[in-house]
């Protein structure tokens, strides 16, 4: 029975934002778990390289590159999902960026690229992605958010209110869509090692003061995701809707704040 809870066989994922980090090694965990994933990001040649290593593990895998902060582009990436494979029952909102820099020094053409990526692609893809959902009566949202959604820190102010909002879009559609059999559920993850973090965490210094405000004093490693996110893609999470589950070490609940 627990197995059987966990197993995404005879699903359908999609998977934003993963040609490289987080977002391929969501889709391979996915697909380890049993279900075919579709993958889209911007780049096509790591996007196909993805999608092989989905096929490797023997699951359907699927390359879409697309800009989805436009929302015809999002559109047209689910169309082509479902028009490949019948339908959509997964779909993980990874595409994200950050642009570090103080409050009065972020430039509005910053604001609106960290908006536009981490929050305006996310209402695209879940809007046109859930329109099938609704219809057939299931589907499982996972929004990739982050714990700057939660506590305060500094040089975010765009990356930190995106996230503060994707939480607020998981609540409403939870309340909106669950009577249609559709849950939708946040993670907001601390630091993990990827092309957006290897710098910062480079530095001794800096990833000194990251696991001291972590209790578990330690930065995130792949399974730590991959295994939230099955979960909350699978049957084990059915009377899951509307959450935001910090996988971050313990650090959302220290009043410490490693970047001040």
């Amino acid at each position: 029975m627990p197995s059987e809870l966990f197993s995404l066989t005879g699903r359908r994922a999609l998977v934003t934002g993963a040609s490289r980090g987080l977002g391929r090694v969501i889709a391979r965990g996915l697909a380890t778990a049993g279900a075919d994933v579709a993958v889209t990001a911007r780049s096509a040649a790591p996007l196909e390289e993805c999608a092989a290593e989905v096929r490797a593990a023997g699951r359907r895998g699927l390359a879409v590159p697309a800009d989805i902060t436009r929302p015809d582009a999002a559109q047209r990436v689910v169309d082509e999902v479902v028009a490949a494979w019948g339908g959509l029952d997964i779909l993980v909102n990874n595409a994200g960026t950050n642009i570090r820099t103080p409050t009065l020094e972020t430039s509005d053409e910053s604001w609106r690229t960290v908006l536009q990526t981490n929050l305006d692609s996310v209402f695209f893809m879940t809007r046109a992605a859930g329109a099938g959902m609704v219809e057939r009566g299931s589907g499982s949202v996972i929004h990739i958010g982050s714990v700057a959604g939660v506590v305060g820190m500094p040089t975010g102010v765009a990356y930190g209110a995106t996230k503060a909002a994707i939480g607020q879009m998981t609540r409403s559609l939870a309340q909106e869509w669950g009577p249609h059999g559709v849950r939708v559920n946040c993670i907001a993850p601390w630091y993990f090692h990827t092309p957006l973090t290897e710098k910062l965490l480079a530095d001794p210094d800096y990833l000194a003061r990251i696991l001291r405000a972590t209790p578990l004093r330690r930065t995130g490693r792949d399974e730590d995701l991959v295994g939230v996110v099955v979960f909350l893609a699978s049957e084990a999470s059915a009377y899951v809707t509307g959450q935001t589950l910090a996988v971050d070490g313990g650090m959302s609940t220290s009043a410490f704040h490693p970047e001040a």
